[in-house]
């Protein structure tokens, strides 16, 4: 029997064109069900909490931000998928711990109806297991892309998965909406049980011979990865400039992005004198800016919309984080001079540099992966996971907890939250400074020898 030469965790070559179009889209399937079930928990669940049972807004929101502080375990999942050679097993089974925590997370609820402590002791097990899952599931998702997406469709790929994954936002918490209404128990139990095992089935179906059999270590060589243990290969990894420096802009960038979403809304109803409904309109506002940001970097990445020279990931991720803290610049002077500022194109132009710098910097992440010394993709994957998960976490409650602080030290409201902004834009600023040093390939010449001619696969007949 003869065996492949060809594994996964190889380089892809020019004969390789790597995933077509049809499999990115499967893999953006997968993450759109991890965004259902996440919503579910940290959205349906969060209302039924605070609304149904009358509880303190901060339990939610620390079963929150546990949920965010579990993954720091993400670079030992990325490991795992490194040393087995294979990322299908952690996918389905990272699936499978976040099932089981959104369901159980349903229990918790319909438990703290008679039993207060037993619930929050459930829930506090729910979001534990949706932490851990998340980390399993999603890390290996985007090592799988790193490992198996050519540079030119690395922004498509990223845009695609992400936006499909808002979609699992967007379409679990309507039907679930509708489905919940008029509220029940027995409902909720139907509806978490129905989303976690859609979001089961689905995933091991889009997996079905996605991922090649890779070679057994054996097979492999003399590969440290598998040798080493996971401390090891984590010091080796941080040990890296490379990853190291991508590390701290991580960081930096989203805990810039995410501290002002909880204060936004607040500010345009203190300060603009917006309804409820206006914030929300405004908040949609700035999600269609980021889709547009978003859709701009897939089209500038590909070469199609302004050529090679500004295709760069480099150029839109530095661009980006300047716009984003121009955009809060102007949300700076908004708090100063009040109405008569044009908040709506303000809020709108700060989403779409944030969705331009986001996917910039996501698909920039996908090429560092694969550099470095030793196949150690997931280890650096799970690194950057667990910077960006832990920023998320930290940037609400900064934001918050400045402007709380803003607004006892200084009377004018308005101007207390203007520099809550100022703050933020500083960290954009820096953000685009650590990504202006962020290495970058350069442009390799064609080869004039041809290729040798090799049948499409089905997979790149979709590209």
């Amino acid at each position: 029997m003869t065996h492949s030469t060809e594994s996964p965790l190889m380089p892809r070559t020019e004969a390789d064109p790597g995933f077509g179009w049809l499999s990115i889209a499967r893999l953006g399937l997968i993450q759109a069900c991890l965004g259902g079930i996440v919503v579910l928990a940290t959205s349906t669940l969060n209302r039924i909490m605070v609304v149904e049972l009358a509880l303190p807004a901060v339990l939610p929101g620390l079963l929150v931000a546990m949920h965010y502080a579990v993954q720091i375990l993400r670079p030992r999942m990325g490991f795992g998928s490194d040393r087995s050679g294979r990322c299908t097993p952690w996918i389905l089974g990272g699936m499978a711990v976040l099932a089981c925590g959104g369901v159980l997370g349903a229990v918790a609820v319909t438990t703290m109806s008679t039993s207060l402590a037993s619930g929050i002791a459930l829930s506090v097990l729910a979001f534990l297991l949706i932490g851990v899952g998340v980390s399993a599931s999603g890390t290996s998702v985007l090592v799988l892309l790193a490992k198996r997406v050519a540079p030119k469709r690395r922004a498509g790929a990223a845009t695609m998965v992400w936006l499909m994954m808002i979609a699992g936002f967007a379409i679990t918490a309507g039907i679930a909406g509708h489905l919940l209404d008029p509220y029940s128990e027995a409902r909720l139990l139907a509806v978490a049980t129905g989303v976690a095992v859609i979001a089961l089935v689905m995933t091991a179906l889009m997996l079905i011979g996605l991922e090649r059999t890779a070679r057994a270590p054996e097979a492999a060589g003399a590969d440290p990865v598998v040798r080493e243990g996971f401390r090891a290969t984590l010091t080796k990894v941080w040990r890296e400039p490379a990853a190291r420096h991508f590390t701290v802009f991580v960081f930096v960038s989203m805990l810039a992005f995410s501290a002002q979403d909880l204060i936004l809304e607040p500010f345009a109803g203190t300060v603009f004198g917006f309804s409820p409904g206006e914030t929300t309109k405004l908040s949609g506002l700035q999600h269609s800016g980021i889709l547009c940001g978003m859709l701009l970097v897939a089209l500038a990445g590909s070469g199609r919309l302004f050529g090679r020279r500004l295709g760069s990931l480099k150029f839109w991720t530095v661009t980006g984080c300047i716009a984003s803290g121009f955009a809060l610049a102007g949300l700076v002077a908004a708090g100063i001079l009040g109405p008569g500022w044009p908040l709506r194109a303000n809020v709108f132009l700060l989403g779409a540099a944030n969705g331009a710098f986001s996917i910039a910097a996501i698909a920039s992440m996908m090429r560092l992966a694969g550099e470095g010394e030793g196949r150690r993709e997931g280890t650096r994957m799970g690194l950057w996971g667990a910077a960006q998960a832990l920023a998320f976490g930290g940037g609400g409650l900064l934001g918050t907890a400045l402007s709380d602080i803003a607004r006892l030290v200084i009377d004018d409201i308005a101007i207390a939250y203007a520099l809550v902004f100022g703050l933020e834009a500083l960290l954009f600023i820096v953000s685009a400074r650590l990504a202006s040093q962020i290495h970058e390939p350069a442009p390799t010449i064609p080869s004039q020898t041809p290729l040798p001619q090799q049948p499409l696969s089905q997979e790149a007949a979709h590209a």
